[in-house]
């Protein structure tokens, strides 16, 4: 009696078998989250948006630029989500497509948010009152506002993994695989401004507190306009003498080199005095030593046309990652 014939295996219908599991795995994801999200975004609508238009607590200048197009958000949400409970997510994910401005928008506004809450919090006791009564509610669950306000910009980052991830399991014969892919292209491109948005912010917010520790007339606008990359204290040694500690600011084109303004000192205590300023584009960085990781710190040659700077640090991780952005400020030059 002859044996069963063990069942051949085929490559192309097991591919297609996984690419079935990984995007029915997906779009049970992006249907889950986005139900939680949608249910979130309305907790801040109902609770805060509404009640405070009703209310009046803020007027309405400060509760735009507390919460922008909050509520847009929330009603393109509840656009998408009967298409992602139909299964029908290239048609609800394109058609969400036209409400990615919004998120532009939200991002673009972040950082004047952020500081409202603070300033509100600060100085109006009326509103200060309201959101602590609001955040006790159970429907947060012990989430506070701040904690809510970065939802849609964390969403867009979700939204874009997930349509990425649609896309590249659905087959091209598949109806909706056309819909996918131009979804997933238009929510990556809308992903990336907004991550340039929130990139300048942050830079902005670290050359305004830059320019706060600088203090005379020769720091203004120094550093406006540039790239911050770091900041630390490193022993500048001198051809004779002992070294001497100083403050440097790295930005992408130019080092800073400042000491610190004597504790005694009646208005500018606690702020640093620019001692020079160095464009790294004609900058040459040698590591004299400090190589083997070892704990003994380092020493680092920057060659300037004028000057030479020899910069010493006894902690070797971070005479490294000096070194690093260094090396990739250097490297910047036109």
């Amino acid at each position: 009696m002859e044996s069963p014939r063990p069942s051949v295996r085929c490559p192309v219908q097991e591919q297609r078998a996984r690419w079935e599991r990984k995007r029915a795995c997906t779009a049970r994801e992006l249907l889950e989250t986005e139900r939680r999200y949608q249910e979130q975004l309305g907790l801040v609508a109902t609770y805060f948006v509404g009640i405070l238009r009703a209310k009046g607590t803020l007027r309405p200048p400060e509760r735009q630029a507390l919460f922008g197009p909050w509520e847009l958000i929330y009603g393109a949400s509840q656009q998408l989500l009967p298409y992602l409970e139909g299964g029908r997510w290239g048609q609800g994910l394109e058609g969400f497509c036209p409400h990615l401005e919004l998120y532009t928008q939200f991002a673009a506004n972040a950082e004047k948010s952020r500081t409202t809450l603070q300033e509100q919090l600060k100085k109006n006791k009326r509103f200060r009152r309201f959101v602590r009564l609001q955040e006790g509610r159970p429907e947060f669950a012990g989430l506070q506002l701040q904690d809510l306000l970065p939802l849609p910009l964390q969403r867009l980052q979700q939204y874009e993994n997930l349509a990425i991830a649609l896309a590249e399991n659905t087959g091209p014969n598949s109806p909706d695989h056309e819909q996918l892919t131009r979804a997933a292209r238009r929510i990556s491109d809308t992903a990336q401004r907004v991550h340039t948005i929130s990139q300048k912010q942050e830079n902005d917010q670290h050359l305004q507190r830059v320019q706060a520790l600088l203090s005379g007339r020769q720091a203004k606008g120094l550093i406006s306009g540039r790239w911050f990359l770091r900041q630390g204290w490193l022993l500048v040694v001198p051809p004779r003498g002992e070294p001497r500690p100083r403050m440097f600011f790295l930005f992408s084109d130019a080092l800073l080199m400042a000491k610190p303004r004597p504790p005694l000192h009646l208005l500018q205590s606690g702020t640093f005095a620019c001692q020079a300023l160095y464009p790294m584009a004609e900058c040459q960085l040698h590591r004299v030593f400090g190589h083997s990781g070892g704990p003994c710190g380092g020493l680092l040659s920057l060659s300037f046309p004028h000057e030479k700077l020899l910069l010493m640090s006894t902690d070797q991780e971070e005479l490294s990652h000096w070194y690093r952005s260094l090396t990739l400020a250097s490297s910047q030059k036109n």
